[in-house]
């Protein structure tokens, strides 16, 4: 257990977690889904209290132009890598197999800067609008946002097949365990209730449906999920709990 909560914090941050280099093996890849919602926890305690010691010395735009940064920046910008190759790929291929091979191209093509333009906007202005409030306001979505987030990237590995043959998400999404995904799931949606009341649960609900959405969709899209649409459901889940919370923003 141990050892899959290290992978699972090394995978989805950039945090200097000390750990022995050994090749993982499959049941442990797929371990570490399960603790994919307990780094959200971590990361979405981090983001909050930035914000609040931001918020104490900046205006509410400075403030949440940091917490962004921070946000993608604890991540690696591996969410945020994983949409561009996303809006790319689907996009920019007129069949499964080029979409494929245009979302593993490095290139950042027209429709990658406008998706990720809107995506960042978007996320950018739900934060302002948040911080302009008390942290009681922009203290739960803060949270949960991030557990939302990479509990999807479980839903979705249990749900939906991957698109590729190899790989490491195929690897993971594989010996993933459906009983201990709904364990989580279970456990993610009383935090986001507890916490975030009546907006949480509401963004449980919007959190799964997106996933089962778009998984359908990417199923005839590419025939599923790969590694980089992963990262684009847990960015894309965040963003949209953050502007759910806006709603009950004054």
């Amino acid at each position: 257990m141990g050892q899959a909560i290290i992978l699972a914090f090394r995978f989805l941050t950039v945090m200097p977690i000390p750990y022995r280099e050994v090749t993982p093996s499959p049941q442990q890849l797929g371990k570490a889904v399960t603790f994919f919602p307990l780094v959200g926890v971590i990361l979405g305690g981090i983001l909050a209290g930035a914000a609040y010691v931001l918020s104490t010395v900046f205006p509410p735009p400075v403030a949440a132009a940091f917490v962004l940064a921070l946000w993608i920046g604890i991540t690696g910008a591996l969410h945020l890598d994983g949409l561009l190759d996303a809006c790319d790929g689907l996009w920019g291929g007129t069949s499964p197999e080029e979409r494929l091979r245009i979302m593993r191209d490095e290139r950042v093509g027209a429709f990658a800067f406008a998706g990720g333009i809107v995506v960042m906007l978007s996320q950018y202005a739900a934060l302002l609008v948040l911080l302009q409030n008390s942290p009681a306001v922009w203290g739960p979505p803060l949270l949960i946002a991030p557990v939302l987030g990479r509990q999807a990237m479980a839903w979705a590995m249990v749900m939906f097949p991957y698109a590729r043959p190899t790989g490491l998400g195929q690897e993971m999404q594989a010996h993933v365990s459906p009983r201990e995904v709904g364990i989580t799931t279970l456990l993610t949606g009383g935090l986001a209730g507890g916490v975030g009341n009546a907006s949480g649960f509401f963004s449980v609900i919007l959190a799964l449906g997106l996933t089962w959405g778009s998984g359908r969709w990417l199923r005839h899209r590419v025939g599923g999920f790969t590694g980089d649409l992963y990262g684009a459901l847990c960015l894309l889940v965040e963003v949209i709990t953050l502007l759910t919370f806006t709603a009950r923003a004054p």
